[in-house]
């Protein structure tokens, strides 16, 4: 068995399917009208047709769950969001703390949880003069994935020469 879509309910399927893609560029694979599949697994459902579809009322903005992204860029992340034509509710402040991380309402009131990558943050701190061991060690990630983040680094660097 494999987890193939994870389906959303939305209540104006064009605003979500714009929302999808502007901001996390997120492109429609399929178009069924009342149901839109996106690319990485992401499945919008008008809200109507699935309460009809399951024969109840669905209640929207439970903040019972959310979607996870991860982002290399966040601070053209930010800039994004506030020049975009949606209207970005926070769940919280974006925290800048070892990892950034920011948490916004989609237009339906689903969370989305945005994070910097672990590789931009074991970047950060190689870059910053820890070593692997101690990169590892604060990220509490195997010394080969630090290794591996280092090399390339390295090669980056020597690239930019």
């Amino acid at each position: 068995m494999h987890l193939k879509n994870i389906l959303i309910v939305v209540t104006d399927i064009e605003k979500s399917k714009r929302f999808y893609q502007e901001l996390f560029g997120l492109m429609v694979a399929v178009d069924f009208g009342e149901n839109v599949i996106l690319t990485e697994g992401l499945v919008l459902q008008e809200k109507k047709a699935w309460e009809e579809l399951i024969g109840r009322e669905v209640k929207t903005a439970a903040n019972n769950a959310e979607l996870y992204f991860e982002e290399n860029d966040m601070d053209g992340l930010i800039k994004k969001l506030e020049s975009s034509r949606f209207p970005i509710n926070y769940v919280n402040p974006p925290t800048e703390q070892e990892r950034r991380v920011i948490r916004i309402y989609d237009p339906d009131g689903h969370i989305i949880e945005i994070a910097e990558t672990l590789e931009c943050v074991a970047r950060k701190y190689l870059m910053s003069g820890m070593t692997v061991f101690e990169t590892a060690k604060k990220m509490r990630l195997p010394m080969d994935v630090i290794k591996e983040i280092e090399v390339g680094l390295q090669e980056s660097l020597k690239n930019l020469e």
